[in-house]
């Protein structure tokens, strides 16, 4: 038996392919575009954030790795000051022990102004040896300051996004919660619906269903949208109402008075879950949205 809503693009009736009748639901489709809005913002900042703990991660590592570059610098300038040091060192040990020889040796005056350059000796050698630690232990105790500020800071950073990241998730679970399922106009049940472009991204991404967008003027020959044919006949921009002709399988069927986030739902013999139109702005003899199949299909 064929049925009356259907015909050929070539005018002919076609048996074997049924339409629900169409069913005029969508009123939750409001609240749970309001909602949905909340879940995608919330996703939003959700992955910014661990977008920043990562950025933070990554400034972490490169911060430790020119911590470790400044104190091997240092340690080798310590090392080079060190030598030198040691060499100078040396240097006054010897003339000290030459002094001293002579010292021994001298009589009377000279033996007195030999022992005085000895001990000067002595004493410039002391303190060049505590000049040079003092100097070492200062250049340290700089590089372990700016390391334990650096890390410090990277660490509240972690431990603030982190914190942020955990807020985000309980609200966001508590969102999911709250959403209502949402049923087309076939009254098979549609899930979540996008009511603009930024709400369809985030339904993109998250993979489930094939989306097609599309700006659909009305004109005499019907536009094809994914694998459909869709035909605008009419729109009522003040009550966001439009009927459009939707050919599939080369078989048509009218939707008529159709409503804005209303999922308009009809089936292919491509996949045994329905396909849908979601309108989401009515203008004059234009109508802008987008058309979600499944993404399992027999691919006949």
């Amino acid at each position: 038996m064929s049925d009356p809503q259907f015909a050929s693009p070539q005018g002919g009736q076609q048996p074997g392919y049924v339409l629900p009748p169409p069913n005029s639901g969508g009123g939750s489709g409001t609240k749970m575009a309001i909602l949905f809005g909340a879940v995608v913002a919330l996703v939003a900042a959700n992955v910014y954030l661990f977008v920043q703990i990562d950025s933070l991660k990554t400034e972490m590592a490169k911060s430790r790795e020119t911590i470790l570059q400044e104190v091997g610098r240092v340690k080798e300038t310590s090392s080079v000051t060190t030598q030198a040091a040691r060499r100078d060192m040396d240097t006054l040990k010897d003339e000290l022990e030459a002094a001293r020889r002579q010292a021994s040796m001298a009589v009377g005056q000279a033996k007195i102004d030999a022992q005085k350059h000895a001990d000067e000796l002595a004493a410039r050698l002391a303190q060049q040896q505590k000049a040079s630690e003092k100097e070492m232990k200062s250049e340290i105790s700089k590089v372990e300051q700016s390391s334990d500020t650096k890390i410090s800071a990277v660490s509240t950073e972690v431990s603030g996004v982190k914190t942020e990241v955990s807020n985000t998730k309980a609200e966001l679970d508590k969102t999911i919660a709250s959403l209502k399922s949402v049923s087309g106009d076939l009254g098979v049940q549609s899930g979540l619906i996008a009511t603009n472009s930024r709400e369809l991204g985030a339904l993109k991404a998250l993979g489930e269903r094939n989306y097609f967008e599309f700006n659909l003027a009305k004109t005499k020959a019907p536009q094809k949208i994914g694998d459909i044919f869709l035909l605008l006949k009419k729109t009522d921009n003040k009550k966001n109402k439009y009927t459009v002709e939707i050919t599939a399988d080369d078989k048509r069927v009218e939707k008529k008075d159709k409503g804005v986030n209303e999922p308009v739902q009809f089936y292919t013999s491509k996949a045994r879950q329905p396909y849908e139109i979601v309108v989401n702005e009515v203008k004059k003899d234009v109508i802008v949205g987008y058309l979600a199949t499944p993404k399992v299909q027999t691919g006949r």
